[in-house]
């Protein structure tokens, strides 16, 4: 197909500018799936070619693959983790009444029957034609491979495999509370990703994911009464008929064909994921920005109205996305009804559809975000959370505020609470925390969201909006493809900026330090005030101060902090701004001169822009009686 021609091209060259990077490198992996599945049942059979290719500077033995559905069955991983955290995911749960009436959280994998669990078996495992020898262990199988893999060269990995979808508990599985039959995510063997790090092959306990760029060429063979979506591009439109006809090209399927094939390539992604429904409603929208939406839905009455006046909304989110982050490199998205509440996949999501507008405006929005920070930078997901959910959340803030009708002056202020509660309750963990090891799911969510989330908005109280902007530009550009770190994005705002940002980096993700400002004293001469404020957190900031003096008049002043080597830019131009000398974080009081007598001033405010998340606040304003 042309298009399809084009995009390898483009996906090509971008591989070029990859090799060309001694700091990056990259596996890959060319899937060739053929699948059938028994809507009777929910089993489904297929086959597995999988070229992989070894761009690392290592010789491969072992390769591993994820086997994620053998997660929903009793006794499993996932199963032991809802049991043993206190505050489980409560879609993952049932509650009940103990016997002195307490509630309690039991777990729904413990409740499947045999016919209802999810499971994947893979047999005929061969390395160029040879059978493996493999082991299977939860959700991770290990390969032995017959001949090591070296650098720079690939290999030919087959096998078959046979699943179980079962009933929805979380992201995957069938007939899910709004009814949708099959929400296909994490359904195929998958390979481990390998990097600079090593191996991830992580169990699957209920959290993020981590995983190989390739092409993705998979055939689906269901009950021809189904509508598919998902991942990739159709290949096979004119056979499938229903509503795909924007060729003009009508396809009447004979009443003895009891199925058929959808065929759908998906250039240069790290998942592939699909969803079924008898009755789905298809729209398109074809954007001006070279990308055509589609959105799949159940034809319910009740939600038809929102998801329609959703569309155009999704198409202005696309085009704000595009002109703040990066240009989206696909030429489709769907959003489809079906999994547990909003998940992110290649090209795709799945989310629940019967809320109301603005609610599932947001979702959108969050999900359709995940396509920037996830399937396309896919930072690691599992090992930093905060850098795929925390960025998408700064985004979805700040899109969701430029389509209100009354904005925000501060649209990340509620992540800020959210951060700030954790932070003064005890039990926050490091943002450094692998995404299984939390001890509660609201310290991970609240971590992983919205301290996140502040990572970005606090930058833009460090180095001014117009650098956050330009980092967030920059570090698209530079690392889409490339799995970044957490280095990567502070290197790329100190590039932006010439700040030298290593200390915020370090106390913020690596830490529980807290920012804890204040100011300790006022005191007054005939002609001036002296100011003492004082550092009470471990944490180090510059200082933005606001004095409002009694006639109506303010003015500003800046304290740089030394360990940055650095001076903003006056974020309030139409106010005049002094700009003091810098305060060194070993030193725990800053004392500075206002060249006014005390009883001139009415008000002195520590951060009045609200983005420094101090987490005690009641300190940082002093008013005159």
């Amino acid at each position: 197909m042309k298009k399809t021609a084009l995009l390898i091209s483009t996906f090509a060259f971008s591989a070029i500018g990859l090799s060309q990077s001694t700091s990056y490198w990259q596996q890959k992996a060319d899937y060739k799936m053929d699948v059938v599945m028994d809507v009777k049942n929910y089993q489904y059979k297929g086959k597995q070619e999988l070229v992989y290719t070894n761009n690392s500077p290592d010789t491969l033995r072992k390769v591993y693959y994820h086997l994620y559905n053998n997660a929903f069955q009793p006794g499993s991983e996932m199963d032991a983790r809802i049991k043993a955290i206190a505050d489980p995911d409560a879609r993952m749960c049932i509650k009940t009444k103990s016997a002195d009436n307490k509630e309690i959280n039991e777990s729904r994998i413990a409740k499947l029957k045999p016919n209802e669990i999810g499971y994947l078996n893979v047999s005929n495992c061969k390395q160029d034609g040879v059978l493996t020898q493999t082991k299977v262990a939860g959700t991770v199988m290990e390969v032995d491979l017959v001949q090591p893999l070296l650098p720079g060269k690939s290999t030919l990995l087959t096998l078959d495999f046979e699943g179980q979808v079962p009933v929805q508990i979380r992201r995957s599985g069938r007939n899910n509370k709004e009814g949708v039959e099959l929400s296909m995510a994490q359904w195929y063997p998958k390979i481990a990703e390998f990097d600079f790090e090593g191996w991830h092959a992580d169990p699957y306990i209920a959290r993020e994911f981590h995983g190989v760029w390739g092409n993705f060429d998979v055939k689906i063979t269901i009950d021809k009464n189904y509508i598919l979506g998902g991942t990739g591009y159709l290949q096979n439109k004119n056979e499938i008929g229903y509503n795909y006809q924007d060729n003009g090209i009508t396809v009447v399927i004979p009443k003895k064909q009891k199925t058929l094939t959808w065929h759908f390539w998906a250039p240069n992604v790290h998942d592939f994921t699909w969803a079924a429904d008898k009755n789905y409603i298809h729209d398109k929208l074809e954007t001006d920005q070279g990308v055509t939406l589609h959105f799949l839905y159940k034809n319910n009455p009740d939600i038809i109205d929102t998801w329609k006046k959703a569309q155009p909304l999704t198409a202005q989110i696309l085009k704000y996305y595009n002109t703040t982050v990066g240009k989206y490199p696909y030429e489709q998205y769907s959003v489809i009804q079906g999994g547990d509440g909003g998940m992110e996949y290649a090209m795709c999501t799945l989310v629940l559809g019967e809320g109301k507008l603005n609610g599932f405006v947001g979702l959108i929005a969050h999900e359709f975000g995940h396509s920037w920070f996830q399937q396309v930078l896919a930072s690691n997901e599992s090992k930093h959370p905060w850098m795929d959910e925390g960025f998408t959340s700064f985004i979805e803030d700040d899109v969701m505020n430029e389509l209100a009708e009354k904005k925000a002056d501060n649209p990340f202020a509620g992540a800020y609470k959210s951060y700030i509660d954790l932070a003064n309750s005890g039990k926050e963990q490091p943002l450094s925390t692998h995404g299984d090891r939390y001890d509660l799911n609201r310290s991970y969510s609240i971590a992983s969201y919205s301290k996140g989330e502040v990572f970005l908005a606090q930058l833009i109280y460090l180095i001014g909006k117009d650098n956050v902007t330009k980092t967030l530009k920059r570090y698209y550009s530079d690392f889409k493809f490339k799995h970044p770190t957490p280095n990567d994005i502070k290197r790329t705002a100190e590039r932006v900026s010439g700040a030298q940002l290593d200390w915020y980096l370090t106390d913020w993700t690596q830490t529980t330090n807290t920012i804890d400002y204040g100011i300790k004293e006022v005191n007054g001469t005939e002609n001036t005030t002296n100011i003492t404020l004082e550092r009470i957190g471990r944490m180090p900031m510059p200082m933005d101060v606001l004095v409002e003096y009694t006639d109506g008049s303010k003015e500003s002043f800046y304290v740089p902090l030394r360990m940055m080597h650095f001076e903003k830019e006056n974020p309030n131009p139409t106010l005049k701004r002094t700009v003091l000398s810098d305060w060194a974080w070993a030193f725990p009081t800053y004392q500075f001169s206002v060249n006014k007598p005390k009883n001139s001033i009415k008000k002195i405010t520590l951060d009045p822009s609200g983005l420094m998340a101090d987490v005690k606040r009641n300190n940082n304003v002093f008013e005159t009686r």
